[in-house]
């Protein structure tokens, strides 16, 4: 398969498309692309990657093209297009009113050729918003969608900083959520205070996956937990692994707590014989 080119649309909806011309293209330069029912316009984020998630579904129902770099008119269109929005914005929330719907509007984002609106929303639950699809699209005269955001796509239009102090990683650089699990807070000895490994999107921060591997190395130097070992001829057990220091928290059945470092618990198990 061909190498696919990385775009990011105005909605940060990630696409991958070919360039049949071979125009001279880079990074973060705007380009017009086939979209549904016309033309859009996206940034590129990499000129030559090989996603192997996403070949099968290239294989299966082809790969758009790329049109052409966007030119000045096209940019002019998008501050066009961008006051528009404004607009939209405020009809929609006149709109809603006569609905009983507890939404919060997020983001208004038209194609670059005005035939699509999509109205990007948070709320509890599940919405039957068929009626209101339909009362705007007789208002805006064009296709209509309505994107029920997550709290992690929230955190990204919002931006912010997270508690190490940078911007948000899914701001930053992150361009897709990974998954992101509580095995990853055990392994990475977290499960303490799940208020501190949460982001304000209220799910577990990514920062977790992107140290996974690490973590998941450095256990396999290290004993299991509750693991028994004799120290001064008293039983001990493992209570913590201590993976970036490389220290091992120990704990006898009357609560005695002793630390040693990972060197100093495999010469005691060398010494004695502990299995």
């Amino acid at each position: 398969m061909q190498e696919l080119i990385e775009v990011i649309f105005r909605s940060d909806r990630i696409g991958y498309f070919i360039n049949p011309k071979n125009l001279q293209i880079e990074p973060d330069m705007n380009i017009i692309v086939k979209a549904e029912r016309g033309e859009d316009i996206a940034k590129i984020i990499n000129c030559s990657v090989f996603d192997e998630d996403y070949e099968e579904n290239c294989m299966k129902n082809g790969v758009d093209k790329i049109h052409r770099i966007a030119t000045e008119e096209d940019l002019k269109q998008l501050e066009a297009v961008k006051k528009k929005e404004v607009k939209a914005k405020e009809k929609f929330l006149e709109i809603l009113k006569k609905h009983p719907f507890d939404m919060k509007l997020i983001d208004t984002i038209y194609q670059l050729d005005g035939n699509k609106l999509t109205f990007f929303f948070s709320a509890e639950g599940r919405i039957d918003f068929r009626e209101l699809v339909r009362e705007l699209a007789t208002e805006f005269k064009t296709r209509i969608e309505l994107h029920q955001s997550s709290g992690r796509e929230d955190a990204r239009r919002y931006g912010g900083l997270g508690i190490c102090g940078k911007p948000y990683c899914c701001v930053s650089f992150l361009r897709k959520f990974n998954q992101v699990t509580i095995q990853m807070a055990k392994d990475q000895n977290l499960l303490g205070n799940l208020s501190k490994i949460s982001g304000p999107c209220g799910r577990l921060l990514c920062c977790l996956h992107f140290e996974e591997e690490f973590y998941r190395e450095k256990s396999e130097e290290f004993p299991e937990m509750d693991e028994e070992i004799i120290i001064k001829e008293k039983k001990m057990y493992v209570s913590k692994n201590d993976y970036y220091n490389d220290k091992i928290d120990l704990i006898s059945d009357d609560k005695e707590k002793v630390t040693v470092t990972l060197e100093e618990y495999k010469a005691i198990k060398d010494r004695s014989g502990n299995e």
